[in-house]
């Protein structure tokens, strides 16, 4: 992306999706790294991002105190650090504008930013004082502004947040103080949570000033701080865009590197609920999803938009899956008639890789019906080439057959089968063919077959034959009547032995096809189980360390509190742990898909084969 493109539109106080973000983010399929910049207006927000974006320009900074930037502009870059991913930034409105005067509108943009990211950066200028904080009121209207889940009981989500919620990074612009506390030197970390500490007492303006501290203590995993001296002189504020980095104050230069290099190193892939890893077609679907709801006046849940977020994932996953399949028998298909051995071995590879992309492609397929419909379109396709390439078979050998009976056949119209002994030469003659065709390479799946129904074709003309052969006695006839029949059972059980290997080989396949799907099953769940315990690993430890603050400065009845939430998050963290309710439910429910429905379909079709 050569320059910034709105991603949110922000029109009288009206949030609209931009389509050509959209169409951009879906042509990406890593991983996206989402860091969002928020603050009030004029401080700075755009610099910030266009220096992680490598560049001196992009987003719009401005030079007079009116906003530039209105909804919420996006800028895709190549991570700088990780191959493989992708850096997503997004720079907000400026909360607070004077001529918009809609702190509710305010509210949803921030709320967005927080759905969005995975990195939250707070910009901020001067001091982190009392009313830097009380500027910061968003944060505490987010217990409002959004769920988690979509039913049941919505008491105490707030406490479950950090799981969800970004990183958060305050940055503090134009900062001209000692970083100092009662004469000690401190770090910018150790500024803000001095900055962050709550007061003790239970009237309301002690509740007042701790609830915003509060909630940035309990929502976010993790907390940073970078303090900005101002980057240039007066005069060439206005023109931060041109001025060359020898013109910028060293100081200002060097936390710039250090905010980056932080961002970049610490920032991680934004996921979902559940640990589910976001591409850039997820986040634009993601987008959609939370504006479109803030539109309709309802509240985001998380639990919704993962939900619709699996329900688009994974029909366009079966889509993409079968593709893979069908493409790859397409080669196939172009060769046919094949045998059956080779019919198979292709259609187990293009399964399995076909399961494969699924898989990789699809999140939260909790009841297997995806799943189950990629297996019901696959099988369904097999049987429709396995009938092509019977029909194929059946083309080749009855030409080829065709080709061969022709001399034959014109010795039977010219009589030379009518003369004393011609049965004997009749039958010398049709067995020199058949071992012929027998001989023949490629034949497919029908080849005996349609022997046997080539041979039971001619079975009259060889018994008039044999009856118009004067040298053979009536004794002669019978015996030679007999191997006849003889040599037409032989014929038939060669036929139904072609059906009984085919039918095996079938059905070997098929196991191994299911024992691919269940390893895959297993692959994925083990992945997933691995993602959601990050999740509540984090949580848990931003959890201790939120309560070890509150006991070192006395909150013993905070503490407790935090305590019952670290307990109940552990609780949750055992249950993921050993699988829970998808080990015992999901992966059956998916077994019996992988051994039911292909038998199903497999037996359809050998039912038609056998009548």
């Amino acid at each position: 992306m050569p320059q910034p493109m709105c991603l949110v539109q922000n029109v009288c106080g009206s949030l609209q999706i931009c389509k050509d973000a959209i169409e951009f983010l879906n042509g990406i399929s890593e991983p996206v790294v989402v860091v969002s910049v928020v603050g009030l207006y004029r401080t700075g927000k755009s610099y910030l991002m266009n220096r992680l974006a490598g560049q001196q320009t992009g987003f719009d900074l401005g030079n007079t105190i009116e906003s530039k930037t209105k909804g919420i502009w996006m800028w895709c870059v190549p991570h700088p650090f990780e191959a493989g991913q992708t850096l997503v930034l997004l720079d907000t409105e400026g909360l607070g504008d004077i001529d918009k005067g809609d702190s509710k509108n305010d509210g949803w943009i921030f709320c967005l930013a927080v759905l969005l990211s995975s990195t939250l950066v707070y910009n901020s200028r001067g001091t982190i004082d009392n009313d830097a904080i009380q500027k910061l009121h968003y944060i505490t209207e987010l217990s409002e502004q959004i769920k988690i889940r979509s039913a049941g009981e919505q008491e105490d989500e707030d406490s479950q947040f950090v799981r969800f919620f970004p990183s958060f990074v305050w940055v503090v612009r134009d900062f001209t103080l000692s970083l100092e506390i009662e004469g000690n030197e401190v770090t910018e970390d150790e500024y803000l949570d001095f900055a962050l500490q709550l007061k003790k007492g239970v009237n309301k303006k002690i509740s007042d000033y701790n609830l915003p501290r509060e909630c940035i203590r309990s929502y976010f995993p993790s907390r940073k701080c970078f303090v900005f001296p101002s980057p240039a002189s007066p005069e060439n504020m206005r023109r931060l865009e041109s001025l060359h980095e020898r013109d910028l104050v060293p100081a200002f230069l060097e936390t710039t590197g250090r905010f980056c290099k932080y961002i970049f190193v610490k920032s991680p892939v934004k996921t979902l609920k559940g640990g589910y890893r976001v591409t850039g077609k997820l986040l634009g679907h993601l987008a959609q999803i939370y504006v479109e709801t803030i539109s309709s006046g309802k509240v985001p849940c998380l639990d919704n938009a993962v939900v619709a977020l699996a329900n688009l994932e994974n029909r366009a996953a079966v889509q993409e899956a079968f593709k893979v399949y069908q493409s790859g028998m397409e080669e196939v298909k172009n060769k046919f008639p094949v045998s059956v051995t080779d019919f198979t071995s292709e259609h187990q590879k293009f399964s399995k890789l076909a399961t494969s992309k699924f898989m990789k492609c699809s999140f939260k397929d909790e009841t297997g019906d995806y799943l189950k419909q990629l297996v019901q379109d696959i099988d369904i396709y097999y049987v429709e080439l396995m009938e092509e390439n019977e029909m194929a078979s059946e083309r080749k050998c009855k030409e080829l057959l065709k080709v061969l009976f022709s001399d034959m056949n014109d010795r039977l119209q010219n009589g030379e089968y009518s003369q004393c002994g011609g049965y004997e030469s009749y039958c010398r003659d049709r067995d020199d063919i058949i071992a012929q065709f027998r001989r023949e390479p490629n034949k497919g799946v029908r080849a005996e077959a349609i022997l046997t129904e080539i041979l039971n074709e001619r079975e009259a003309e060889g018994k008039s034959i044999l009856h118009a052969d004067k040298k053979l006695t009536e004794n002669d006839r019978k015996i030679q009547e007999e191997k006849e029949k003889a040599a037409l059972l032989v014929q038939k059980c060669k036929e139904e032995e072609e059906k009984r290997i085919e039918c095996e080989q079938m059905m070997n396949v098929e196991q191994e096809r299911q024992q691919d799907r269940i390893k895959l099953i297993e692959e994925k769940f083990n992945k997933e189980m691995e993602q959601q315990q990050e999740e509540m690993e984090r949580a848990v430890e931003s959890k201790v360390k939120e309560r070890e603050a509150l006991l070192d400065k006395g909150f013993k009845e905070k503490a407790e509190l935090m305590e019952e939430a670290i307990k109940d998050l552990k609780k949750q963290q055992e249950e993921k742990s050993s699988g829970g309710w998808l080990k015992e439910c999901v992966v059956p429910l998916v077994k019996t898909v992988a051994e039911v429905l292909p038998t199903v379909l497999q037996h359809r079709f050998l039912m038609k084969r056998l009548k």
